[in-house]
């Protein structure tokens, strides 16, 4: 399994771009053909959208806003989704105590890559 993360996902929300085209055919014409994300991945796209939805106080500003969130939903319905579980909170925790320098939820999503045996597309060094 190949997990794709935040940045990466975020990428092929946007056919028209051609970072999406490139990864797009990239996936295609890879010879693993079970691609998820995880848990931590669609928290960070729905804080973005809740995000904007606190900086913008004109309902009618916000209507666009909620349209997006609508489309990130239908989005997120096309993919395989692995869990933020037990053994991948172990594994974060041991990361954690490593103390390796990159973000929480990045991290988060290095551990459900670890305990899941899955491969992570990250732009991480």
């Amino acid at each position: 399994m190949i997990l794709l993360d935040t940045d990466h996902l975020s990428v092929l929300k946007y056919l028209d771009n051609p970072k999406c085209v490139h990864l797009s055919t990239r996936m295609e014409a890879s010879p693993e053909t079970n691609f998820a994300t995880t848990i931590v991945t669609v928290e960070e796209q729905m804080r973005g959208w809740l995000g904007q939805f606190a900086r913008r106080h004109d309902p009618l500003k916000q209507v666009s806003d909620y349209e997006q969130l609508a489309n990130l939903f239908d989005f997120f319905r096309k993919w395989k989704i692995i869990p933020f579980n037990i053994p991948a909170a172990k594994q974060f925790k041991i990361l954690r105590n490593q103390r390796i320098r990159i973000g929480t939820m990045d991290l988060k999503i290095a551990a459900i890559a670890l305990v899941n045996d899955a491969l992570l597309l990250s732009g991480n060094l």
